[in-house]
């Protein structure tokens, strides 16, 4: 889990709104020293602004970022004791790996042979040893990406900010990409922030979560407790999927993991007919029609043979919770 409750990078009441009124406003969140928290949220909701404030690529309007209780607010990028992995991987393509990596312990006038020993073992960290000779154009994405995230280590940085750094990856080799950035982490103690729109990748991999709506936090939390204990109607339906029913003013939310089916019609129950069953390696994801409503259930595949489409049945809701009308938890 967390390194410690010591607080590495807080951002305290921070404005960043652009000319066409988008933005964030009045921002605050504390990271602690080697933990990894993601900004979770969907396209233009304001993660990746924050993520630029916090690299000095785009200046603030009001409050302040620290750094191990140290203003980096008005301090250049090169300046900051941060680094930056963005979606593009951003290797020089006519320097070697070696000379990709080498070349900000260059400008930090660390000794040649440091310099060496340093590229060597952390192209070990992240399985590329050999690599130094190739050019960027000689690797897969998976594996540039490998040496854009080394590249950002090797500087040391208090903070590592990455940018949906695995999304132009594809589905396995981005899955081995976030195991390997958790090994890392853990094992470097590292402080990173993390800024992705796929929930799935959000929960696999952070400590703490920051869900996003339009440049607002709606919640922050760990994974469990934002699957479990969604703190708003938005919150539950970015996180996992969910099935919402109404009753009376209220929607009740329930994972369709906690959807039991049970053959045939009750009275005072919900009742539905099995519309599509789909099979998806160890559990199955049945839909069921009741009324207007579609219910989505998953069961374990052993549960499957007393099932098929257009039987009729009724389903029980497990765990689940409660939003008012305007979305907030009841």
């Amino acid at each position: 889990m967390k390194g410690s409750n010591t607080i590495k990078l807080q951002i305290a009441n921070m404005d960043k709104v652009y000319d066409n009124g988008d933005g964030v406003r009045d921002i605050s969140l504390d990271v602690y020293n080697g933990e990894l928290v993601t900004m979770l949220g969907p396209s233009g909701c304001g993660k990746t602004t924050i993520l630029r404030t916090i690299g000095g690529f785009l200046t603030i309007d009001k409050g302040d970022i620290t750094i191990d209780g140290k203003s980096i607010a008005n301090l250049p990028p090169e300046k900051r004791p941060t680094a930056m992995v963005f979606q593009s991987y951003n290797l020089w393509p006519h320097m070697s790996i070696y000379e990709n990596l080498a070349f900000g312990l260059k400008l930090r006038k660390i000794p040649k042979d440091e310099i060496a020993r340093r590229i060597e073992a952390m192209l070990e960290m992240v399985k590329m040893t050999g690599s130094q000779k190739k050019y960027p154009n000689q690797l897969s994405g998976g594996q540039q990406q490998r040496i854009a995230i080394a590249r950002s280590l090797l500087l040391q940085p208090e903070v590592l900010l990455l940018d949906e750094p695995f999304s132009a990856l594809d589905a396995k080799i981005r899955m081995q990409m976030r195991e390997e950035l958790k090994k890392i982490q853990s094992e470097l103690g590292i402080t990173i922030v993390f800024v992705t729109h796929d929930q799935e990748e959000a929960m696999a991999i952070s400590h703490r979560i920051v869900v996003m709506n339009k440049g607002k936090f709606e919640q922050i939390g760990t994974p469990t407790e934002i699957y479990d204990n969604p703190a708003s109607k938005y919150v539950a339906s970015f996180i996992g999927e969910m099935n919402f029913w109404k009753q009376g003013e209220n929607l009740t939310a329930v994972r369709p993991e906690n959807v039991k089916i049970i053959p045939g019609f009750q009275d005072a129950a919900i009742n539905g007919t099995i519309r599509t069953i789909m099979i998806l390696g160890h559990y199955v994801d049945v839909n069921i029609q009741c009324g207007e409503e579609v219910i989505k259930s998953f069961i374990p595949r052993t549960e499957l043979t007393a099932l098929d489409v257009g039987d009729k049945v009724h389903v029980e809701f497990g765990k689940s919770n409660v939003f008012s009308q305007d979305g907030s938890a009841v």
